[in-house]
């Protein structure tokens, strides 16, 4: 408190807040003058506000995101729909005793058919025919006559599911709003993929979606990067591709001389380093 007369005194208080908006750093100083009589007989207060807008380059203007386990719940989804076939199929009836064991053992077997995909030792099209096949074979259960139509039935219900991994929905919400431009790159069907977006409700965001079959290449190849590069119309320092899965995303785009984000909630160590490295997805406003 400062005297400014004999019979009254003034406070003076400075405060400020900080905002985002785009790419512009948003201050807004609100000075406060309190009055106050020496008797406390009355308190008149008056604010004078003043907005200061810092604008900052971003770094990069193109962010390119991997589809599943990135952002929409592979593992989730893909349990929801294989305990709808169980059921709807009466799997039990052809000796599948436990419907846990059979999600398990399909999710354990897709995995490693997309690993070998990703090193370009397998097709697609051996993922489609086998991969039923292959877990009533590791369940030592023979194989129904019917395991392509099984996997068929998996590919309708798929897709169609809605789950997002946790903070995904937030942090497209804040990086859009950032204004960045937001693009997928996956190795994915085109068809499955786009249903898969829709489905849940993030098509809005994303201004390209780059498959393998409409780049004619997949991740790791540096092709697939170059199709996203050129189609979202930007250099390849304006951009940076997010990512879990450390072959085909971080070191495929790294290859090709992008920055990367590697989304390792697990934690895996590799003697190398991506550009970013996050547990969360909300670790991305630290970064964007």
């Amino acid at each position: 408190m400062s005297k400014v007369s004999n019979y009254r005194y003034i406070d003076i208080s400075l405060i400020y807040i900080t905002y985002s908006v785009n790419s512009r750093q948003k201050y807004q100083f609100l000075t406060q003058v309190n009055y106050v009589s020496t008797n406390h007989s009355y308190y008149s207060q008056k604010q004078t506000h003043y907005t200061i807008e810092l604008f900052q380059e971003m770094k990069y203007k193109h962010l390119f995101f991997d589809l599943d386990h990135t952002l929409w719940d592979f593992e989730r989804n893909s349990s929801e729909s294989l305990d709808e076939i169980f059921h709807t199929l009466s799997l039990q009836d052809h000796g599948v005793s436990s419907k846990q064991q059979f999600i398990d053992t399909f999710i354990k077997i897709n995995t490693h058919l997309w690993d070998e995909f990703d090193r370009g030792r397998i097709h697609h099209s051996y993922i489609r025919a086998n991969r039923f096949l292959m877990v009533f074979d590791s369940l030592g259960i023979p194989c129904p006559e019917n395991h392509l139509e099984i996997g068929e039935l998996y590919l309708h219900t798929l897709p169609y599911k809605k789950h997002l991994l946790h903070g995904a929905l937030d942090m497209l919400g804040y990086v859009k709003e950032r204004g960045y431009r937001l693009h997928i790159v996956t190795n994915g069907f085109t068809e499955i993929q786009a249903r898969k977006i829709a489905s849940s409700g993030i098509s809005h965001f994303f201004e390209n979606v780059i498959t393998f079959e409409t780049a004619n290449a997949k991740k790791p190849d540096p092709d697939i990067f170059a199709c996203a590069v050129q189609q979202a119309n930007a250099s390849k320092g304006e951009c940076i591709m997010i990512g879990d899965n450390w072959l085909a995303d971080i070191i495929g785009a790294r290859n090709f001389g992008l920055d990367t984000v590697y989304y390792n909630p697990s934690g895996l160590q590799f003697d190398e380093n991506p550009t970013y490295d996050i547990r969360l997805l909300e670790e991305l406003k630290t970064i964007l």
